[in-house]
């Protein structure tokens, strides 16, 4: 008879209790046995992950994200032991009070509890989640990608026997089935579940927030744009432009759209040289086609159409617009931004301070490639994501927002009088 899914997340609930009663030191010491396990495993890792590799055409954008090696094992691992040596984010004392009474109120962080997190295609995220969720002290809850099942499945056989070598339930980290249904039953888990957290695609991150009965923290769909401002240099704009497009193409924080001041027009050629070299489809709107027509390959110059912009491509192709003011750039932002990572290449400190200040988007940079948008790059050692939205947490997603915060109040018998 199988387990019902009811079951399974009362299992989680009553283990994920547990890891508060675990030291800083004993956790520290699981993180890092975990790290050090997962390279000794990392042929057994590589197999399960080329059953799920072989499954999936390597023209797919999620092809890459959902490709371990050797040295991205060896990433997580680095990762995870950065994640023992930060700071533990639970019991601190955020404010207190002393009553005029005698009594103490304090301010305390302590963990969601049981924690849901729902994701596609990247097996790196079941480490990350499990090193995040146990230094914070929650249990968590992981409903993978069928395309990830086997290298999932394989994550989580791995950690659990550095648990049990513990003494530790390794109920604190469950994998559900990777079929909807099991979707279904952890988003209408209100019961056990105190917070879901999707990462991936839109399309998830949107099924997720109009079907949970749960708190969801958005995370993950980045549109993002550069706009290269009349007052920009040329030369950081190409190096920019470059980076953002073409590090890591898969993933949130790559450029989607190039926004270009018409007073630059002729330096778009320049601009998108280097592009050329990494096979990037520009979708270009009029102005930029008939500038770049005859500099750009042909076989990679494409008319944009009204799909082209406001989209996250995850691959090698990228929009061109030419607005003709900073009002217009603003405008066009605003109106297809996911509110992710959003960049300015200026020279001109008011333009600087305007942008910055009236984007709304978790990262707003000046002279920086997006690519940067990473809880690693922000001194967070690890993320469990990248939030789009503003209530609780904004951003990059680490130990600190993984934690809530309750009062606890000690007193020598004080009653309230009528």
């Amino acid at each position: 008879m199988m387990t019902s899914y009811d079951e399974i997340f009362k299992d989680s609930l009553k283990a994920g209790r547990t890891v508060q009663l675990l030291s800083e030191s004993k956790i520290n010491k699981i993180l890092t046995d975990v790290a050090e396990y997962i390279v000794e495993k990392t042929d057994a890792i590589l197999a399960a992950n080329a059953l799920d590799l072989a499954r999936m055409d390597p023209k797919d954008p999620k092809y890459d994200r959902l490709l371990l090696t050797e040295d991205r094992i060896k990433g997580v691992a680095a990762d995870m032991k950065n994640v023992a040596g930060l700071p533990y984010p639970v019991g601190k004392v955020l404010s207190s009070y002393k009553h005029a009474n005698g009594m103490r109120i304090n301010k305390v962080t302590v963990p969601f509890g049981l924690i849901g997190i729902i994701y596609e295609a990247r097996p790196n995220v079941t480490f990350d989640v499990f090193a995040l969720c146990l230094k914070s002290a929650n249990g968590c809850v992981l409903k993978g990608g069928s395309d990830a099942a086997d290298s999932n499945k394989k994550g989580v056989e791995l950690i659990q026997q550095v648990l049990v070598k513990h003494g530790v339930d390794p109920n604190v980290l469950t994998l559900l089935p990777p079929d909807r249904s099991a979707t279904t039953a952890l988003l209408t888990a209100d019961q056990y579940v105190d917070l879901v957290i999707p990462r991936g695609s839109s399309g998830l991150i949107n099924y997720v927030r109009e079907n949970a009965r749960i708190p969801v923290i958005e995370t993950g769909a980045g549109i993002c744009h550069t706009y290269v401002d009349e007052f920009a240099d040329i030369n950081k704009a190409k190096e920019i432009i470059f980076n953002a497009k073409t590090r890591r193409v898969s993933v949130c924080n790559a450029l989607d759209c190039l926004l270009l001041h018409t007073s630059k027009i002729g330096d778009l050629p320049a601009l998108t040289a280097d592009l050329a070299s990494q096979e990037v489809v520009i979708e270009a709107d009029q102005a930029a086609y008939a500038q770049l027509k005859g500099f750009y390959p042909d076989a990679l110059l494409q008319k944009a159409d009204a799909d082209s912009f406001g989209t996250e491509f995850l691959s090698h192709r990228m929009a061109i617009k030419v607005v003709n003011s900073f009002e217009a750039a603003l405008e066009h932002i605003q109106t297809h931004s996911s509110r992710h990572s959003e960049a300015i290449v200026s020279d001109n400190e008011e333009r600087i301070s305007i942008f910055q200040t009236l984007v709304d988007a978790a990262a707003v940079y000046a002279n920086v490639s997006t690519a940067f948008t990473d809880g690693a790059q922000f001194g967070l050692g690890a993320e469990i994501g990248i939030s789009t939205q503003k209530l609780h947490a904004r951003g990059p997603m680490g130990l600190e927002e993984l934690t809530a915060y309750k009062w606890v109040i000690d007193g020598e018998g004080q009653v309230r009088r009528p």
